[in-house]
């Protein structure tokens, strides 16, 4: 066979097949670590949310302590509900009746899948009057947590985050 022929053979059928069945090895081995990836960026959303949502509740909680906003004697002084934190409450201590806001949109839960529910809807709440181990909904919300079942990737419960 003279050089030119050979050069205009292209590659052999073993030669296609074994560089198939390498790129397949390293396809299936790279995508369960793109899985793992995708579900730690959805985690670390998660805990963003409920960090957001927490201090905004914490900071309504302040304002209520320090009087800048009017609260009834037997009342927690935790908002009466995640829309509150968006929709803002009047300061008590301005005279000209200025409201005040924590948060600009409440986050969704980014593991919830329904996008036809509300963002608020999407957390579980809980109650200032109700036990840690048993939360509840009540008159207010004192902490917020997710409604998925399942467990991240560290073994713990999303519920408990």
């Amino acid at each position: 066979m003279s050089r030119l022929q050979r050069i205009g053979r292209g590659f052999t059928l073993i030669e296609v097949v074994i560089t198939v069945a390498i790129v397949g090895i390293l396809a299936g081995g790279l995508l369960p670590l793109l899985e793992v990836d995708a579900r730690r960026n959805r985690e670390q959303e998660l805990r963003r949310s409920l960090r957001e949502v927490r201090e905004a509740i914490d900071a309504y909680k302040r304002a209520a302590d320090t009087g800048r906003i009017a609260k009834r004697a037997d009342a927690s002084g935790y908002p009466p509900s995640l829309e509150a934190l968006v929709d803002g409450v009047p300061d008590a201590t301005s005279p000209t009746s200025v409201r005040i806001y924590f948060l600009r949109r409440i986050p969704r839960d980014p593991l919830a899948g329904d996008s036809a529910i509300t963002a608020a809807a999407t957390w579980g709440k809980r109650s200032y009057a109700s036990p840690p181990d048993q939360p509840s909904e009540g008159s207010d919300v004192f902490d917020v947590f997710s409604l998925v079942p399942g467990s991240g990737i560290n073994g713990i419960p999303y519920r408990q985050w």
